[in-house]
């Protein structure tokens, strides 16, 4: 029976996907000592460029199993203190897991007024219908609300204090509808309907602002729309996907593989499987975040950002199935973006043809979508301009960094556009 929180709710289910993080970590610290005797020896292989770190590790090693006398020590007793080091490692980090499943934080924000509606997706107003006009589209794969996380951490509401009138699409959750789309349906199809809303409300042409994935959405968009278009931002957007690490590129698109004769039946990638692939871009990220969670106060603001963000983080949606493809296997697999095969209604999205003023914030600490592969984009559009912080890819819209880093470079460009 599962143990209710404090509030009568029962306790979250992530770091999703659970068992996948807990097997991760467990195997991780637990084959430290199964690999001591192997390091002793000289036999554990290691990568060359990690072989001096090794054989200094050994001697270190050597070196604590002698007594000062210069006679051998028993090994035990350096195996023992190996399996407590582990323990206490697994102990920080379930301790961290614990915590956050049953604290007691909840975003409570309220959502603004909705402009606009279709099938799942709507268009939520934070400047109440006041302001200039600006289009923010969030990644199909993640909630809209990490552009609106909490009070003091609300891009929305303070571009909205600025005298803007933030207009962020909020996807939903795929239905039936959905499930059918293609990045076409969703670009060509309900994107353009949003931004005809807001351009028919406001009566002319919009600024948008695409972060991560949704770069690539707003890309596609100013080159089908650029009299609807007043100017492009792009917030993380990756472009080049095997700019600086090709292989991992090409595991994310084998990992898509095997789900494939699923995806049909299913009509999408679940949440599960897409947090398992990110995963895979740093397998320990959870044994670092929850052990250095265990560490904070669970009152502290600290660990209430710490929950914030790891709730919106485990509250991802699925992909629709042709979506997961093109974006799995096309770009991540292909790099269909960078090798100008990528295609929206038939047509080419080749950013060399945007006219409308561009700027690309690419966040220098940025693990997800790696620098090089986002400076691709602005490099081939013409006279765009380029702000590299050094905040990372979610940091770069709500660390404390973030509003000198990028709120107010963002605010200021766009005042700047007219």
């Amino acid at each position: 029976m599962t143990a209710l929180r404090g509030d009568g709710t029962p306790p979250r289910r992530g770091p999703r996907p659970l068992g996948l993080h807990l097997n991760l970590v467990m195997a991780t610290l637990l084959s430290s000592s199964a690999g001591l005797p192997l390091l002793r020896s000289g036999l554990l292989p290691w990568k060359p460029p990690l072989g001096p770190r090794a054989e200094d590790l050994r001697r270190q090693i050597a070196l604590a199993e002698r007594r000062a006398d210069g006679a051998p020590n028993s090994a035990e007793g350096l195996r023992r203190a190996v399996d407590r080091e582990t323990r206490r490692r697994i102990d920080a980090f379930l301790t961290g897991v614990e915590r956050y499943r049953h604290h007691p934080y909840r975003r409570d924000l309220a959502d603004p007024p909705v402009l606009w509606t279709e099938g799942a997706t709507r268009l939520l107003d934070y400047g109440h219908g006041a302001g200039r006009p600006v289009l923010f589209v969030p990644s199909l794969v993640n909630r809209h609300y990490i552009l609106d996380l909490s009070p003091g951490k609300s891009l929305m509401r303070w571009i909205a204090g600025q005298g803007f009138r933030p207009l962020l699409v909020d996807w939903g959750t795929p239905g039936p509808l959905e499930r059918r789309y293609s990045l076409t349906d969703y670009i060509a199809g309900r994107l353009e309907r949003a931004l005809d809303a807001v351009v028919e409300e406001s009566g002319r042409a919009v600024p948008v602002v695409g972060y991560c994935m949704g770069g690539l959405l707003t890309t596609a968009l100013a080159l089908r729309r650029p009299k609807s278009v007043a100017g492009l931002v792009l917030l993380a957007t990756p472009w080049d996907f095997h700019a600086e690490d090709a292989a991992t590129a090409r595991r994310a698109a084998a990992f898509f593989q095997p789900y494939g004769p699923l995806l049909e039946r299913w009509g999408e990638l679940p949440t599960d499987a897409l947090q398992a692939l990110f995963a895979q871009l740093d397998p320990l990220l959870a044994l670092k975040k929850f052990t250095q969670f265990a560490r904070m106060a669970p009152d502290s603001r600290a660990a209430e950002a710490f929950v914030a963000l790891e709730d919106w983080l485990n509250d991802g949606v699925p992909l629709v199935a042709a979506v997961a493809r093109d974006a799995l296997a096309g770009w991540y697999g292909r790099n269909d973006t960078a090798a100008g095969n990528w295609l929206v209604g038939g047509l080419p999205v080749d950013p060399a043809r945007i006219r409308v003023p561009t700027l690309a914030l690419i966040p220098e600490k940025d693990r997800i979508v790696p620098p090089a592969s986002a400076m691709a984009l602005p490099k081939v559009i013409p006279n765009a301009q380029m702000i590299v912080p050094p905040l990372g890819h979610i940091g770069m819209v709500v660390s404390a960094g973030a509003q000198t880093g990028v709120w107010k470079p963002l605010a200021e460009w766009l005042a700047a556009t007219g």
